[in-house]
């Protein structure tokens, strides 16, 4: 009998382990505009690896966005084309937005007594980035960065995922992402993604916790759309420049024979 336990409370550990239960979170990064630049110099170094997340669109070295045909902008009251230059070159973006994680610290909430500028109080983002270190690591986490087309990444603003009606047309014409009302539901082949972006957030930071119904989502969605090669390639270089793992892909991936 014990040596049959032994196997199995090792397997125990194992899963546990991959599945996130001592996981732990970024903790070496803790500034947004360097981990944008190790993303871009050691994680996406590749042409066949710059596509944006949601519009599969095409971008250089230098972020400009080859659009794909037959994306377009909405238009704003004169009729104009919103955000048109942001639409010109990719952007980082949060998967699980900054504010929704933000939220948590108080900082963001109160403000702190070192944000203060000009004699005048601040809080918020600015503030958090600058007084909490724990909220500078979450923000810097780079398996929570993706590229956007830097107007889709506007448009969607810190709204939560979900899926609208099936009649519900495109924002951006043949990019199927979709955002109205507050809400925004995400083209199918990056659901995967986004779900287990979501469950990582959940399961290394204490800060920052999914409610039922988007665990339940998140859960859906991970399940149809499972980890490829890039997505798991990605993870091992972030592993290698950030120091902590991403269990909820790795488990995936070494199960795909992918790591």
């Amino acid at each position: 009998m014990e040596k049959f336990m032994k196997p199995v409370v090792a397997g125990v550990m194992i899963l546990a382990t991959m599945t996130g239960a001592w996981a732990a979170g970024n903790e070496r990064i803790d500034s947004f505009s360097d981990a944008k630049k190790k993303l871009e110099n050691q994680v996406y170094t590749e042409s066949a690896t710059r596509v944006t997340l949601y519009c599969a669109a095409k971008y250089d070295e230098r972020k400009n966005v080859k659009r794909p045909s037959g994306f377009s902008l909405p238009l704003n009251r004169d009729g104009k084309p919103i955000h048109e230059k942001r639409a010109r070159r990719i952007e980082w973006e949060h998967v699980v937005p900054a504010e929704n994680f933000g939220r948590a610290f108080a900082e963001w909430r109160d403000g702190h007594p070192s944000c203060v500028e000009k004699g005048k109080s601040f809080k918020g983002r600015k503030c958090a980035e600058k007084a909490n270190r724990q909220f500078q690591f979450m923000q810097a986490d780079m398996y929570n960065l993706y590229p956007a087309i830097g107007a889709v990444n506007a448009l969607r603003s810190n709204y939560n995922f979900q899926m609208l009606d099936p009649t519900t047309p495109s924002t951006f014409g043949s990019c199927e992402m979709k955002i109205v009302d507050k809400k925004a539901e995400p083209p199918a082949r990056a659901r995967g993604v986004i779900a287990r972006t979501y469950k990582y957030m959940d399961a290394v930071y204490p800060a920052y916790k999914m409610s039922r119904a988007q665990k339940q989502l998140m859960d859906a969605w991970d399940t149809a759309h499972p980890v490829d090669r890039w997505e798991c390639t990605r993870a091992k270089r972030i592993e290698k420049i950030q120091g902590n793992e991403n269990p909820i892909v790795k488990a995936q991936c070494v199960k795909a024979g992918l790591w």
